[in-house]
């Protein structure tokens, strides 16, 4: 004979064998209207949306450590290439990348690579040796898997005066927000 427990989690697991696929098409139809609005970007708004990811995720100067350069490291493979076409309409040239992986010791190294390889477009040439990170035992990693590539660092060659423009268009961004109202 069944309990009101047993009863109770199998109405439970029902319930959700129904509510998570609709949920799922929800969010889905959401996200899918919301990228529909967006339509193609203008060179303009490329510069805009890049020097903001750029200040976001890039490295910045300091005024202890001078450092105009761009370099930019993210894992996100939407915004690397966001960021490469932000640095192409910026007038970089892709001769002026050099890209490296840092990934954990127990990923699949090789397949990282081919990864951000056939996502960059880049040449094998372009692509400097990994750098692993050491796992600590005691943190519980979810960063494994065949979906797990690591993160994506991109030197740009000879970009200080990108980087100075970056921080131009990033005090134009911010002055201009925070003067409307």
């Amino acid at each position: 004979m069944r309990n009101a427990a047993n009863r109770s989690v199998e109405g439970t697991e029902k319930y959700w064998a129904v509510e998570r696929p609709a949920r799922a098409a929800a969010r889905a139809a959401t996200r899918n209207a919301a990228a529909a609005e967006i339509g193609e970007l203008t060179d303009r708004e490329v510069l805009l949306i890049g020097a903001i990811a750029y200040w976001c995720e890039g490295t910045k100067s300091k005024p202890y450590r001078r450092h105009e350069c761009v370099v930019f490291v993210n894992s996100d493979p939407g915004l690397v290439l966001l960021f490469l076409r932000f640095a192409a309409t910026a007038g970089c040239v892709p001769s002026q990348f050099v890209f490296r992986v840092h990934i954990h010791e127990n990923a699949d190294i090789e397949a990282a690579q081919r990864f951000w390889l056939r996502t960059t477009g880049a040449s094998r040439d372009q692509f400097r040796t990994p750098i692993l990170k050491r796992r600590n035992p005691k943190t519980a990693h979810k960063k494994v898997g065949a979906e797990y590539y690591g993160c994506l660092r991109i030197d740009v060659l000879k970009s200080g005066d990108l980087y100075r423009r970056i921080e131009g268009w990033v005090t134009g961004i911010t002055s201009a927000t925070s003067s409307s109202g």
